[in-house]
């Protein structure tokens, strides 16, 4: 006798096959999934990498700054003290030359005159005194003249002293100080 199949085959293949497809599905939604995964979780790493090399350079860079600023601030510093040094430098070279102007100033002055007050500004000495007569205040200005420390006589005022001192005249006078060279340096 033939053998009859009364089993409805074909609904269980049907079944089979698409138990088979849903787990194949399955599989390639958990693998998608993991891959997704994957790939997010190389973004992120990456992404955080790219963050920890941007704070690298951002505290470099903060860093550089304090740096150019104490470069700067030390470069203020210096020329500070070069400026404070060369004015010391400068007194220092001046030292001589005004004690030779006090003396040269004792030099010039004939007997029969004094200065009651001497003002100095820059290269210009103005001076105020009492002169027994003009004869006097003339021999001034040709001592002043003489002198290789001042020159320019420049006679402002003349006029009668008060009556406590009867018989001087008083006068204003400006002269020019100069430092004399050494003949050396004045031919080269």
């Amino acid at each position: 006798m033939a053998k009859i199949n009364l089993r409805p085959w074909r609904e269980e293949l049907r079944t089979e096959k698409q138990r088979q497809f849903m787990v194949m599905l399955g599989g390639a939604l958990i693998m998608a999934a993991g891959l997704v995964f994957l790939w997010q979780n190389q973004v992120n790493s990456t992404i955080s990498h790219q963050q920890s090399r941007n704070n690298y350079v951002q505290n470099a860079m903060g860093s550089l700054d304090r740096q150019i600023a104490e470069i700067q601030d030390l470069r203020e510093r210096r020329e500070e003290l070069l400026s404070r040094m060369q004015v010391i430098q400068d007194l220092q070279g001046l030292r001589p030359v005004i004690v030779r102007a006090f003396d040269e100033m004792v030099r010039t002055l004939p007997d029969g005159l004094y200065y009651t007050r001497l003002e100095k500004s820059r290269d210009t000495v103005t001076i105020v005194g009492m002169a027994e007569s003009n004869s006097r205040i003339s021999a001034l200005m040709r001592n002043f003249e003489r002198s290789d420390w001042f020159g320019d006589p420049n006679l402002t005022n003349v006029s009668s002293a008060d009556s406590r001192r009867a018989g001087y005249s008083q006068f204003n006078m400006t002269v020019s100080q100069v430092v004399p060279t050494p003949d050396g340096e004045q031919e080269q």
